[in-house]
């Protein structure tokens, strides 16, 4: 099997913020060269987990810029250009293309609901006018429109529309979509999960390689798991798994991401700050169970 294009292990950074809210440019780099030291061979910047949506345009750049300043050569950095509005999306997947980045992740468009067609139409004028690959990012869960397999389809036949992030959480249909693709010819497009619960059964149905949020505290055990699955130890992955995947889910599921993998991180003693409302930090009930959870994991 080939390396994947942007690697197997690609974390969607945590943005840090100062104590007044103000983006922490020093933190950010210090969290990326952490990040590519503990097993990320790419990081996601103003994602989800970025919370993309609270930052300035500007903000966003500078983000970009010293971040691969301070890895890039070592790691892909991926960034997030999709917004609701394709015009936006196109100006900013356009832009970042002078910057040195590896690819754009563009989110389906949120709130709005456009029919497949107007997907199809969408992501083809935003890789029609980036210089770098484009991810598609599919989350439902958040925008309220899935890409049905037929338009994935459609997009992969792209050639600047080279894979998926999916965050679907149905790994039978995320199967489906890896042989229709295999059928159709489309064996370069690449299927990464976007979701740390469903890793394994991401595995079996096809998928390279993670976007993953909790590879910010056990991004060498996600890589081991992702290695012996593909080296053919499915029990020692499987296993690795299972025994993360209970932290794992208290990360995502305690409250809102990011929240979560904030404070799990500060309590780490690795300091990125508290999100931005709308989102909020979390409550000592729920810092207690990240922290039990993690410390029956063996990290604090």
């Amino acid at each position: 099997m080939s390396k994947p294009r942007f690697g197997e292990v690609i974390t969607a950074m945590v943005t840090p913020f100062a104590g007044d809210g103000s983006l922490d440019i020093s933190a950010a780099r210090s969290l990326a060269a952490r990040l590519v030291e503990h097993g990320s061979d790419g990081l996601v910047l103003s994602g989800t987990t970025g919370e993309s949506p609270t930052l300035s345009h500007d903000e966003k750049l500078a983000l970009f810029e010293n971040v691969i300043d301070e890895v890039g050569g070592r790691a892909a950095i991926i960034v997030g250009t999709g917004t609701y509005d394709t015009k936006e999306s196109v100006s900013l997947s356009k832009e970042v293309g002078s910057l040195g980045v590896d690819a754009c992740l563009v989110v389906t468009p949120y709130y709005s609901k456009p029919p497949q067609n107007g997907l199809l139409a969408h992501f083809r004028a935003v890789a029609d006018a980036a210089s770098v690959p484009v991810l598609v990012y599919d989350i439902p869960g958040r925008t309220g429109r899935r890409v049905e397999r037929s338009t994935m389809l459609e997009l992969a036949a792209h050639g600047n529309i080279t894979g998926v992030k999916d965050a679907v959480g149905d790994a039978a249909d995320t199967a489906m979509l890896r042989s229709e693709l295999d059928a159709a010819g489309h064996v370069d497009f690449e299927i990464y999960s976007g979701d740390d619960v469903m890793l394994m059964p991401h595995l079996a149905a096809g998928a390279v390689g993670v976007v993953s949020v909790c590879s910010h505290v056990v991004g060498p055990q996600i890589k081991q798991v992702i290695a012996a699955y593909h080296d053919g130890k499915v029990d020692e992955a499987q296993r690795i798994f299972l025994e993360f995947l209970p932290l794992m889910s208290t990360i995502m599921t305690v409250t809102a991401s990011p929240i979560g993998v904030k404070a799990a991180l500060n309590l780490m003693g690795v300091s990125v700050g508290v999100p931005r409302l709308p989102l909020v930090e979390a409550t000592d009930a729920e810092k207690t169970k990240i922290r039990t959870s993690m410390e029956r994991a063996g990290l604090l």
